[in-house]
């Protein structure tokens, strides 16, 4: 018997074992096929938006995704450096197949952990053994583990749809998981269905760069870890096929290409939408808004004349060539001859077909905040079988389905992220207080105190938090804890610290095309200025050239925008109160005089496990929460009354 058993080594599945194992719990991991652990079968890229930012997370809690995508990118870039600090975000081309075969070998030598292939077809109540739950394979085998994590991707009860051809598989070329969605529903689970899709792959041979613009990866050091890795895994020298505008010294890397649709390519797919599955019903679930087809993107936004599409090589030594941007279900033809509308890929070839695929998910209202169902003790769910899109956003999940698998098997409190403290507590508290209509993506906009979650602060954020489950070095953390001290100290330090007027520092100030000072400022009140920046103060003598770059820099942006992040801490403040405010589990809100009964079907629905909770379900009102807290201190005084 295992003490958490893993089902499905995608990212959400990979984090999930080894955090397990990594706790001291004996895992097992079973996957349908071992040569796809930690499979990108959609983009070859992680971060992004939000999405680096949990990526950045999953790192300072001891995941292993940060390491992973660092040893193995083919480029690397900082996006939105033009904007505020909030929504800056790293992003990384990964070597598809490197990443894969580095995440497995990592997955082999981590302690504590069995790798297995098999196809799980039954899941079941384990009974009088000590086990939550039982695991039946396709040859007959059985596991029992005290938990189990469940991450199973788009393989329950997937469907691969291609123009008028549908046929079942959990991805192109796996199978299909019918007999788990099976169990699931005899455990009593409702599923529901959502659709994805990815676009087709090229042959970079047959593709004219000289069309394309470059688009180069960073000239200066960049890593999602904090901890960057001793030396990259990539095989040199890159495929010759990709032209190198220019060499970049600190590691190699590959460009990728921006091309545009034309008119053209609108007129092919608007003629043939009477074959796009899309619209024609074969397709029945959801797709994600944020992530629409080529052919959705043609119909809805029909005033556009033009798409960028990225063309994003697939690793150091392949000739494929991802379509950022042209997810697509349209027949092979269509895909072919829409594509050869583009001056740059005239004489393309296609090397796979784009596809949707459909799956079974289950609604994330039957899941806790911890990511254990409600129904079944013992069982979590993490990934796309929340209804989550997206490679960073199911390791997020994992990670916390598996510490709180583990902490589960010791008979410890659970680990829960407030929306405050991560994106990933801002995404899980999403799934279990949202109805899903769609596949849900990570977006800072969805974060309301994004200003304290900059990916600048997050080892300073939940860095503690994963020392304390033992998945952090206390070497690490120590010198966390000296970041944060330094950057403290500077910025008192800064306060104290003041600009004399006078002549010679108006001339330094000139230098740098800064107007003279008129009266006496403290260098603290200097940084605010919107011209100055701490490298600026390190220039003119005042700054404390010593400190780590990235320390000065989260020196700098709490100094400019301290008045935004003290109104959003206070905000915190207040909202705790409610955050803090358990509800009991199978509350009474039958029992409640007064209430709407929209706001007690919907609290009935999600089960709340506190008054935040409840307040951010939708039809839920203001005054609906100050009936529910007056019912609570009822039922709080009549238990003391009692007792």
């Amino acid at each position: 018997m295992y003490d958490v058993v893993v089902i499905g080594a995608g990212h959400a599945g990979c984090e999930a074992a080894l955090a397990a194992a990594r706790m001291g719990c004996r895992t097992l991991l079973l996957t349908m096929n071992l040569d796809n652990v930690a499979l990108m079968p959609c983009n070859p890229s992680i971060g992004g938006p939000a999405k680096g930012h949990v990526v950045r997370e999953i790192d300072a809690l001891g995941g292993e995704m940060a390491h992973n995508i660092d040893r193995t990118f083919i480029q690397i870039r900082m996006l939105n450096t033009g904007k505020g600090p909030a929504v800056r975000a790293l992003r990384a081309q990964a070597d598809k197949r490197l990443y894969s075969l580095s995440m497995k070998h990592t997955l082999e030598k981590q302690p504590n952990l069995d790798l297995k292939q098999a196809l799980v077809e039954e899941l079941k109540p384990a009974g009088d053994s000590g086990a939550a739950l039982s695991v039946k394979t396709n040859t007959g085998w059985m596991y029992e583990g005290k938990t189990v994590v469940l991450t199973t991707g788009t393989s329950l009860a997937g469907r691969v749809i291609v123009g008028e051809t549908a046929y079942p598989a959990g991805r192109a070329g796996e199978f299909a998981a019918y007999g788990l969605s099976q169990s699931l529903r005899n455990l009593g689970f409702t599923l529901g269905r959502l659709k994805t899709g990815t676009p087709p792959r090229l042959d970079a041979r047959t593709i004219d760069f000289g069309k394309t613009v470059p688009q180069p990866g960073s000239e200066v050091p960049l890593y999602f870890s904090f901890i960057p890795p001793n030396e990259p895994l990539y095989f040199s020298p890159p495929n010759p096929v990709y032209p190198q505008d220019r060499p970049i010294q600190w590691r190699q890397q590959i460009p990728c290409y921006l091309v545009y649709t034309n008119e053209k390519t609108h007129q092919i797919i608007r003629s043939n939408l009477h074959r796009a599955p899309l619209f024609t019903g074969l397709i029945n679930g959801v797709g994600p808004r944020y992530c629409p087809s080529i052919e959705d993107k043609i119909v809805r936004f029909a005033d556009k004349n033009a798409h960028g599409l990225f063309l994003e090589p697939e690793g150091w030594q392949t000739n494929e060539v991802y379509v950022q941007g042209a997810n697509t279900s349209l027949p092979e033809d269509v895909q072919l001859a829409m594509l050869r509308t583009i001056p740059a890929l005239e004489n393309v070839e296609m090397m796979r077909v784009g596809y949707a695929i459909e799956y079974d998910y289950v609604p994330p209202s039957q899941i806790q905040a911890t990511l254990e169902s409600r129904l079944v003790p013992g069982l979590f769910f993490a990934g796309q079988i929340n209804g989550t899109s997206g490679y960073e956003e199911a390791a997020g999940q994992g990670l916390i389905a598996g510490i709180n698998a583990a902490l589960k098997t010791r008979d410890k409190p659970p680990i829960i992220l407030r929306r405050d403290q991560a994106y990933i507590g801002v995404m899980i508290d999403d799934l279990v207080t949202r109805e899903l209509t769609e596949p849900y993506r990570l977006l800072t906009s969805r974060a309301e105190y994004r200003l304290l979650l900059r990916q600048g602060n997050v080892d300073l954020r939940l860095t503690p938090i994963g020392y304390s489950l033992g998945l952090i070095q206390e070497d690490r953390c120590q010198a966390v804890e000296e970041k944060r001290r330094e950057i403290a100290g500077e910025l008192k330090r800064l306060a104290k610290t003041y600009f004399s007027p006078g002549e010679e520092l108006d001339s330094l100030l000139h230098r740098y095309h800064i107007a003279p000072m008129g009266r006496s400022v403290s260098a603290l009140e200097f940084l605010r200025r919107p011209e100055a920046n701490y490298e600026l103060l390190n220039n003119l003598g005042f700054g404390k050239a010593e400190l780590e770059p990235d320390w000065q820099e989260q020196v700098e942006i709490e100094a400019k925008y301290e008045g935004y992040i003290k109104r959003q801490m206070a905000e915190v403040e207040r909202v705790r109160r409610l955050e803090d405010r358990p509800i009991p589990s199978r509350f009474d809100y039958d029992g409640i005089n007064g209430f709407r009964i929209e706001a007690r079907e919907r609290l009935k629905h999600f089960q709340p496990a506190t008054l935040g909770q409840a307040s951010r379900i939708y039809g839920v009102t203001p005054a609906d929460i100050a009936v529910l807290m007056v019912n609570l201190e009822k039922a709080k005084y009549a238990e003391a009354a009692g007792s």
